[in-house]
């Protein structure tokens, strides 16, 4: 089984991402950061915070779905704001929403799952107060080709403008999407937890998820970036991958090349279950 990470950054290297996920050979996807506005007709839309503007994907979730046409797709929302085509008195606005997606390959049937908020609730009529909501999706599957039940849980962690060191609401946030783990995982499970957890490797998160026998592979095998050269600042950690015990770990990859994002995918290979 080959399980992919990634903050897909509002598809805002779209022309490189689309391929990529295409042809990445994942059978289990882990988007965040991840665009959907059904009503807009345009391709691009702004995300406006203040003077900040950002490039939006408006329908990414729609396009990543038609990439990967074997694969069921489950999206997230996080949040329902605006989006924005032009400006001044032309300007449209397009209610958008933001947040997780998730693909499965076709032939692995999600036998349970669980959706929720680690940080806040859903904000429906914008994007709310920051530090902004944040969700966490997690999946059970059967593997019939290796007999195993896997569950795989990503989020994607708080933004806090002072930095990524623990907070009391970043403690909180590894404590809830330890438990939406634990109460998605069966007994004997493999369990991997992934995503954008926008901490740092010292971070309280990791002991919160090691309860669970869960490690990181970023750091555990001395990655020191998990950033492209679109990302100008340090430090440079904010992706992790975590694998219980019991996981086979085939190959472990935090992608260099291409750059799709600002953050670099991570891509998990699992083989045959590890012994007790």
């Amino acid at each position: 089984m080959r399980i992919l990470s990634l903050n897909a950054w509002g598809g805002r290297l779209h022309d490189a991402l689309i391929p990529y996920l295409a042809s990445a050979g994942a059978d289990v996807v882990c988007l965040q950061e991840v665009v959907s506005t059904p009503a807009a007709d345009a391709e691009w839309l702004d995300y406006r915070d203040g003077a900040h503007r950002l490039a939006q994907r408006a329908n990414l979730f729609a396009e990543v779905a038609a990439a990967l046409p074997s694969h069921r797709g489950f999206f997230c929302p996080a949040a329902r704001g605006d989006l924005f085509e032009g400006d001044g008195p032309a300007a449209r606005r397009f209610p958008s929403e933001w947040g997780l997606a998730t693909f499965v390959r076709d032939g692995l049937p999600v036998i349970g799952q669980a959706q929720g908020f680690v940080h806040g609730g859903f904000s429906a009529d914008g994007w709310g107060d920051h530090p902004r909501a944040r969700n966490a999706h997690a999946v059970r599957l059967f593997d019939y080709r290796r007999g195993r039940a896997v569950t795989i849980a990503h989020m994607h962690g708080l933004r806090d403008f002072a930095g990524k060191g623990d907070t009391p609401a970043r403690a909180a946030q590894a404590e809830r999407f330890a438990a939406m783990i634990a109460a998605t995982a069966g007994e004997g499970d493999e369990i991997v937890a992934c995503g954008d957890f926008n901490v740092l490797p010292g971070s309280v998160t990791f002991a919160v998820l090691a309860r669970l026998g869960l490690a990181d592979l970023v750091t555990g095998r001395g990655h020191q970036d998990t950033r492209t050269s679109y990302y100008e600042k340090t430090p440079r950690f904010a992706d992790y991958m975590l694998t219980s015990g019991n996981v086979a770990v085939r190959r472990f990859e935090v992608v260099e090349v291409p750059e799709v994002s600002d953050h670099r995918a991570l891509v998990l290979e699992i083989g045959q279950a590890a012994p007790a």
